[in-house]
């Protein structure tokens, strides 16, 4: 391998400084992902038992103690459980919005590595064609074959270290920003339907009285 950047020249050393950042970046997200993942249909489910007794703290408890973005928007909603509907339905909305930068970081870096490397491997293609003329403009166009050879050979490495890079790049980005996708539709869920499972918890407020108030003083007049 450090064969091969020898040869390519200059532009192989920024080129491998990419697949390295890439793979970092990729090792890192995947993991963080992970660890954020949990299955929302199972855990909403064992939350409406909870929320269905009005056992909030239990609940909050159970919230808090699962990693993740969507239990962490559902904790937000639950410390709130008596605001009105319409404010529940705000708080979740700015919980899952403050999650958002947390899911997407690093993937900018992704995407701009799968689009600089082919561009370094075209610069140095150009460096390693110019490089290549240059030899035969420097011995009056009788430049041998094994003169000529050693600027296409660093072109060619150059161009293929480039695409070697960007191309799985570009498939870890797509796979990342798909899992990440999935996380939001994921919080989008929890957001709604912890709203639900708050608002339909809630007692019914009785009825204080059945009767008019000009029926009522009438009664108590004749009993008079």
């Amino acid at each position: 391998m450090i064969d091969y950047i020898q040869k390519g020249g200059l532009l192989m050393w920024p080129i491998a400084a990419c697949s390295i950042i890439s793979i970092a970046v990729f090792l890192e997200r995947l993991f963080y992902l992970h660890r954020a993942t949990i299955h929302v249909g199972e855990f909403l489910k064992g939350l409406s038992n909870i929320i269905r007794r009005r056992n909030f703290a239990e609940a909050l408890h159970e919230s808090a103690g699962t990693p993740g973005p969507v239990a962490r928007v559902i904790h937000a909603a639950i410390i709130r459980h008596d605001a009105p509907r319409s404010e529940l339905r705000d708080i979740v909305q700015e919980a899952a919005q403050l999650e958002v930068p947390k899911l997407e970081r690093f993937l900018g870096v992704l995407a701009t590595i799968a689009f600089l490397t082919p561009l370094l491997g075209l610069l140095g293609t150009v460096a390693g064609m110019i490089d290549a003329f240059g030899t035969v403009a420097s011995s009056g166009g009788y430049a041998s074959v094994t003169e000529l050879s050693s600027g296409v050979y660093k072109s060619l490495l150059t161009t293929a270290a480039g695409l070697v890079v960007a191309t799985p790049t570009f498939v870890a980005y797509s796979y990342l920003s798909a899992r990440v996708n999935t996380m939001l539709h994921d919080m989008e869920r929890a957001g709604i339907e912890i709203v639900h499972m708050l608002t339909e918890s809630r007692p019914l407020s009785g009825i204080i009285s059945f009767q008019p108030a000009e029926e009522s003083v009438q009664s108590d007049a004749r009993i008079d």
